[in-house]
């Protein structure tokens, strides 16, 4: 990433900010689009707090994908249309559809379709910069606010939950690099934000030290994600109290030689099972939001981020949006209800495809999850991360499906590892291509992209993307 590339990233962003800055002045109405990952609700969370601070008008929606019926909530014809963390997808359609609005596209996402000069767009693939690992939607939305006002510098920590929430810390030993590093900088420097090396586990400043390995689902430990009886007795054997007093101990209260041995023990236990690659994530980078309240999700940056994904998986979108716009009070309290739900969902989704090997098939290039009628669409995507950070060929994406009946349409998530990558296999390209074929959309990244099919074409698209795969790996 040279200097000239993030210049012409961050002149692009200036020119997002001058448009809706003369928007606001012009008392116009501003409709942000977002989509409803963690990644997504931060970047909805960091826009609209910046056109708050401007006094804006605005409203925003955060939607799953962007389809025809988007033009109905249109109606009252805003003078400005934001899409944050979606869009580069779209080109064509929002040409075609929304030729006579004024429009800015904020997003890191593969680019499908001829680039306008009619939009402003920004996004890091329009630089050479890669959108799947340097920089998340919330950091797009970081640069164009930063632009907007450098007071917004204080919304870097979102900016990093996003980046998080969407699997980015990519670079050794899980850290966050490229334009994603330069946001940790001004986070740091604002002192909002502090970067410790730690195991690396969801709960390690807000649950017991048995319920934060049952719950580990990156990495996913079989016998022991999901079992908190079977967690307990891995800690009584290694003589870690799990109690002080009265007192349950969370990962944070452990010695340093308390985390070696379990570190060591959980290293040991994965080789044991022959999951080589899942040992290099246990320790890594953490990213502590020091303002926020200790023993509280928000005060890791991973955990804020499974929050935010939680509320927009499970329709409570809005209570994540309020949350990075600063409500500390009933919205904190309601999402924290909804991550416990959400939490539970996710246990019983993946005990299900485990139950019966047809749920999961190993085919010649791939392996498909049939979630059909059973598992959640918006919670499919959770489903093929962790799934596909477990396989047992490594070497082989994963895809995974759901049906969504009253639209007739199975929604599809596939995922792969860095590795499948560097041998040339593009997701965003393979489901794009698989899903025109089938007369369905689609695109992403090229480690993590997203498809919709008609139902009764499914085992045509999964016959392609098969095909595709197999293509690609040979080169």
């Amino acid at each position: 990433m040279h200097e000239s590339q993030i210049a012409a990233f961050l002149d692009s962003a200036a020119k997002a900010a001058k448009i809706i800055k003369e928007t606001v002045e012009e008392d116009g109405l501003i409709h942000v689009f977002s989509h409803l990952d963690a990644d997504g609700v931060a970047a909805a969370g960091i826009i609209g707090r910046a056109l708050t601070r401007l006094d804006a008008r605005f409203r925003v929606r955060i939607t799953q994908w962007i389809e025809e019926k988007i033009l109905e909530v249109l109606a009252d014809k805003p003078d400005l249309i934001v899409f944050s963390d979606l869009g580069s997808g779209y080109v064509n359609l929002l040409k075609e559809k929304l030729g006579e609005f004024k429009i800015v596209i904020l997003d890191h996402h593969q680019i499908r379709g001829e680039t306008t000069d009619s939009f402003v767009h920004v996004n890091p693939h329009l630089h050479g910069i890669d959108g799947a690992r340097d920089i998340s939607g919330a950091g797009v939305a970081y640069f164009a606010a930063r632009a907007i006002d450098r007071m917004n510098v204080d919304l870097a920590p979102m900016a990093v939950v996003g980046a998080l929430g969407d699997l980015q810390d990519k670079y050794d030993q899980r850290m966050l690099g490229g334009l994603n590093e330069k946001i940790v900088e001004d986070g740091v420097k604002a002192g909002l934000l502090n970067v410790e090396k730690d195991l690396v586990f969801f709960g390690r400043e807000t649950r017991p030290i048995h319920r934060t390995l049952a719950s580990t689902t990156h990495p996913f430990i079989p016998g022991i994600s999901g079992e908190e009886d079977k967690s307990l007795a891995f800690l009584a054997n290694l003589d870690i109290k799990t109690r002080t007093d009265d007192k349950w101990r969370a990962l944070r209260d452990l010695s340093d030689d308390e985390k070696k041995r379990l570190c060591s023990a959980l290293a040991d236990y994965l080789l044991s099972r022959g999951l080589r690659l899942e040992v290099a994530n246990l320790i890594g980078y953490v990213y502590v939001l020091s303002r926020e309240e200790p023993w509280t999700p928000l005060r890791d940056a991973r955990e804020f981020g499974v929050l935010l994904n939680a509320a927009g998986r499970m329709d409570r979108s809005s209570l994540g949006v309020a949350v990075c716009m600063g409500d500390r009070g009933s919205a904190f309290e309601e999402v924290s209800k909804v991550l416990e739900e959400y939490r539970r969902s996710i246990n019983k989704y993946l005990g299900w495809v485990m139950e019966k090997p047809e749920r999961m098939r190993e085919l010649e290039n791939i392996y498909v999850v049939y979630g059909e009628d059973y598992i959640d669409d918006k919670i499919v995507g959770a489903i093929s991360s962790i799934l596909s950070s477990g396989l047992p060929n490594p070497e082989k994406p994963l895809i995974a499906f759901a049906n969504v009946v009253e639209q007739g349409i199975a929604k599809i998530s596939a995922r792969t590892v860095d590795a499948v990558v560097a041998r040339g296999v593009n997701l965003g390209d393979i489901m794009q291509a698989s899903a025109e074929q089938c007369g369905g959309k689609g695109g992403g990244h090229n480690v993590a992209a997203g498809a919709q099919v008609p139902l009764d074409r499914i085992d045509e698209f999964i016959g392609v993307v098969n095909e595709l795969v197999g293509k690609q790996l040979k080169g």
